[in-house]
């Protein structure tokens, strides 16, 4: 007998739902809430009326629902039907999992588009917890309905099967692609889904091609033996006249160009016409910009960019006309066009980055912005509706900031830019022929959208034709410092960035070239720093901070007059300009170095910095750009950093202690939130560089009064389960290990436990995302660092730790970095314990040689080379299969390093090599001969620098 709902307890459902979206009422909604959960936990068949209330149109007003709330109730209750499902599937009866897909399949056929997509995303939840195999014949029902084979599908019916399929094919792509006693689902669905492109139905053709748009780039079977056809087929629907299916024809193109591109070569011409139809397509923003984004494509692959030369005329002028301003971002724009400087910024438009890389596509498209990242030597630095589960159709609270900065926002706008920056990296002169008349008619322009427009466009062909643009330059720069001054912001804030692009050529001039182009483009974006535009202002200090990169140490006799006006943006600056001016402190930090520290610059700027330092609370995002930003000053200054390094490490030490136990109390208690582990990180960063910077008696000072203790709270930290965290952990032991050894010895029994738990192998090969390796790399060095100055005391840890280095040693799938790294700390072992490893130096020794050889000779490699010759003279038989390869590595050796005593071992390994040489003049007979063996140049060496 089939499942009826009794009239009271639906009554009841669809009175709580109603209640639960009375936003006018917070008690009534918390109140309906509670009853639901309630009812849940008290009726095992809670889903099966969700499911009648949603699928049945009269089921809500039945049940004495306002009449305008009744199409909510019915989303309400799919929405909480899909969340039972995804909490609570295995749990549910068969009888009520088949009821649910009964209804669902209602749903589908529903006459209103929203509650089709509801039913869809219930459809593929019920997919997603239960199996492809768990209701095998839903694909098959779908494909009738979409496909109205039987005649007696509606419209509506056959777009709600499609749109489901769709969500099935997004949400399932691994599921539908895999293996059921011996057959693919996408093998069936993929030729089916061709087929669906010839529907009369737009929406159904559309989501066909959305469809199989979503397997393409995996290359599955079902995708490669239907190539050709749905080639044959996108060719005819490039004449559709609905835009939605020729935005899916762009975007199956672009996929067809990554995994086929010999596919699409003979059919260039053609493609060049449609695409530069559909990005002309000015009532379609969406379908223009996937058009342009055919062009990026094709531009950043190898196998079909070169295609495009003789097409240039036709694509460059279509690329420069979208990057105008359209009619409503003029308005709007102009609209906000004040002086905003003075004005506090709202909370939500604050968004610091942090610890991000460049790129320079992106940088190209999004005016400038930019950010910055470095590397140390031998180390790696650094009923609730969940929002994310939200599908297509599905409620959620309209909210204006969700929405974002629209200049922030991908778009035709900046696509274009981006393809224009790709292109004029592959063909140079013929983009900036191309350019050049469309620069010509319009930097000029008196109307401000062309001006801006055409700035945009110089600076994007900025990297790939500056030799072709050089000559024009003077005149440009020129140009472009006088734009600074107009009245548009918007004009102001590109011509920032796109001086910011060029600034590399005027900084490299020589003294009088620096005077007349550099110095004027220079202080005309110092300047804008200070704009009366907050936007402007950031355009600014980003161009500045790219200005930096590319000067370098040309900066170093303009210092005092950067340093001021980077203290007076910290004296005007609101909160959200105040991350880039960070940025652009710390890069002139990394740039300048020395020069930074001169006493009349350091009074100017580390005032400003501490009195910042001061208002920003500890628990402010604010930190983590603050904290990277001490980071390369305390290096640049070095020394002169002693007078504020006390107070800042500290309260250093004051986040990662409150941040630890925060995070203590948030695993016991699931209400709470963790913190962001950035904070951690960035402190463990700072404490680094101060570490670095100082002499040994302020940090020894700093180390010893520091509460909680610094190596009890990096042992928490190298125990984390952040890999970031961990990674700063172990690059700060290893300083601790450099510069506080005496200190740190008392914990290092701990320590060194947990380091070893670190450095095993299998804990790298299974991250997928690969984060991994970057620890590790730090520990490898780290215990390299500790092991130097611990010398026979590490003897109770000799054996663990060369069963772990030794699995990285030999490991060929992870980065040459990581076995260097470990290969390092073998060899530095070998310092204080060689006879513990010589027993095994028949089984390390080749790979150490191989892999040492690829390392630069600095110290590292030097200590590492002094530690390995002690295991030799211990173990000298055990080198038989590599004893060439080693004479071989020892040959090459720089000779100023090994004669000048370069680091304060290479003497020491080189008196330890010539007795091993002496050792093995007794034991091989024949030994000049032996030598003979090596490449005639290495043996002169050999004998040469070690008088052989």
């Amino acid at each position: 007998m089939a499942w009826e709902p009794q009239e009271e307890p639906l009554k009841q459902l669809a009175k709580y739902l109603q209640d639960s979206l009375n936003h006018a009422d917070k008690n009534v909604m918390r109140n309906a809430e509670i009853q639901m959960l309630n009812q849940a936990k008290a009726s095992p068949d809670i889903n099966n009326y969700l499911a009648y209330l949603f699928a049945n149109s009269g089921a809500a007003t039945v049940s004495s629902i306002v009449p305008e709330y009744v199409d909510l109730v019915r989303a309400a209750a799919a929405m909480m039907l899909k969340n039972g499902v995804r909490t609570s599937y295995k749990a549910i009866p068969q009888s009520s999992k088949d009821y649910i897909k009964s209804m669902v399949l209602l749903g589908i056929q529903d006459p209103k588009s929203n509650m089709r997509n509801y039913a869809g995303n219930v459809v593929t939840e019920i997919i997603r917890q239960g199996g492809v195999m768990g209701w095998p014949e839903l694909l098959q029902e779908l494909i009738l309905l979409a496909s109205n084979e039987s005649g007696n599908s509606t419209q509506q019916t056959q777009e709600g099967a499609m749109g489901a399929l769709l969500k099935l094919c997004e949400d399932n792509t691994k599921a539908l692609d895999k293996d059921y006693s011996g057959t693919r689902p996408i093998n069936h669905l993929f030729p089916k889904f061709l087929q669906l492109t010839t529907s009369p139905l737009p929406k159904v053709r559309a989501n066909a091609l959305a469809s199989m748009n979503v397997f393409i780039a995996d290359q599955p079977p079902a995708v490669m033996s239907n190539i050709d056809a749905l080639l044959s087929q996108l060719s005819q629907l490039a004449a559709d006249p609905n835009t939605e299916v020729r935005k899916h024809v762009c975007r199956a193109f672009i996929h067809i160009a990554d995994i086929s591109p010999e596919r699409i070569a003979p059919h260039l011409d053609d493609l060049v016409k449609f695409m530069v139809s559909q990005q002309r397509t000015v009532e379609d923003p969406e379908l223009a910009l996937d058009a342009a984004e055919f062009w990026l494509c094709l531009g950043e692959d190898e196998n079909l960019r070169d295609y495009l030369g003789p097409y240039l005329p036709q694509i460059v002028p279509v690329l420069l006309d979208s990057m105008v301003y359209d009619k409503d971002e003029v308005e709007r724009l102009e609209a906000e066009a004040e002086d905003d400087a003075d004005e506090d910024d709202n909370q939500e438009d604050i968004k610091p980055q942090f610890a991000s890389t460049k790129d320079a596509r992106l940088t190209a498209a999004t005016n400038g912005e930019t950010d910055t990242s470095t590397n140390g030597s031998g180390k790696s630095t650094a009923a609730n509706f969940d929002e994310n589960e939200l599908s297509d159709g599905e409620i959620e609270d309209y909210d204006d900031s969700d929405i974002g900065d629209p200049e922030e926002q991908w778009n035709l706008r900046k696509c274009s830019a981006a393809a224009l920056d790709v292109l004029a990296s592959v063909f140079h002169q013929p983009v900036f022929e191309e350019t050049q008349q469309y620069l010509k008619n319009n930097l000029n322009h008196p109307e401000w959208p062309y001006r801006e427009a055409a700035v945009l466009a110089l600076g994007a062909i900025a990297e790939g034709c500056m030799d072709v643009v050089t000559p024009h330059l003077p005149d440009l720069t020129n140009y472009l410092t006088s734009l600074l001054n107009d009245k548009q912001p918007v004009v102001r804030k590109i011509t920032c960035w796109s001086l910011g692009r060029y600034s590399g050529w005027a900084s490299q001039l020589d003294m009088n070239g620096q005077q007349q182009y550099f110095v004027p483009v220079m202080d005309g974006i110092l300047r804008r720093m200070l704009d009366s535009n907050k936007s402007v202002q950031e355009a600014a200090a980003s161009a500045f901070a790219n200005l930096e990169e590319k000067a370098g140490r040309s900066l170093e006799n303009y210092c005092p007059v950067i340093v001021r006006q980077f203290v007076e943006c910290f004296a005007r600056y609101k909160d959200r300009n105040m991350f880039i001016l960070y940025d652009c402190v710390q890069t002139l930090a990394e740039h300048v170095g020395p020069a930074l520290a001169r006493p009349e610059l350091i009074q100017i700027l580390m005032p400003a910095l501490i009195d910042r330092w001061n208002k920003v609370s500890d628990q402010s995002r604010e930190m983590f750009p603050l904290l990277e930003c001490l980071s390369y000053v305390a290096t640049a200054l070095k020394s002169e950093f002693a007078p504020f390094a006390k107070p800042i490490f500290t309260r250093c030490i004051t986040i990662i202690q409150q941040n630890l136990e925060a995070d203590w109390l948030a695993k016991q208690d699931p209400g709470i939130e963790s913190p962001d582990k950035d904070f951690l990180v960035t402190s463990l960063d700072l404490l680094s560089a101060i570490i670095q910077s100082l002499d040994s008696t302020n940090i020894t000072d700093l180390v010893a009064t520091s509460q909680p203790n610094l190596f009890r709270l990096i042992a928490y930290c190298m125990d984390d389960g952040n890999n970031d965290v961990r990674q700063s952990a172990y690059a700060l032991l290893g300083d601790c290990a450099i510069y506080v050894f005496d200190q740190l010895q008392e914990y290092l029994p701990s320590i060194l436990e947990i380091l070893i738990a670190q450095l095993e192998l299998s804990q790298v090969l299974n991250d997928a995302k690969q984060t991994n390796y970057s620890v590790v790399n730090n520990a490898c060095w780290s215990a390299g660092e500790i092991a130097m100055r611990r010398g026979a005391g590490m003897a109770p840890y000799v054996e663990r730790l060369l069963q772990r280095l030794a699995a990285i040693l030999f490991n060929n799938k992870v980065p040459i970095s990581l076995n260097e790294n470990a290969a390092i700390a073998v060899g530095r072992l070998g310092i204080g314990c060689p006879d513990a490893l010589a027993p095994h130096l028949s089984q390390f020794g080749p790979s150490f040689v191989k892999i040492i050889s690829h390392v630069d000779w600095t110290d590292e490699k030097s200590h590492a080379l002094s530690g390995f010759i002690n295991v030799v003279l211990a173990n000298p038989a055990a080198m038989e299969h590599c004893l060439l390869d080693f004479f071989v590595e020892l040959a090459s050796a720089p000779k100023h390093h090994v004669e000048s005593g370069s680091s304060d071992t290479s003497a020491d390994w080189r008196i330890a090599f010539q007795k091993a040489i002496d050792v093995y003049k007794g034991m091989i007979n024949n030994f000049d001969g032996f030598l003979q063996q090596l490449p005639t140049e290495k043996e002169q060496l050999l004998r040469q620098t070690y008088r052989v």
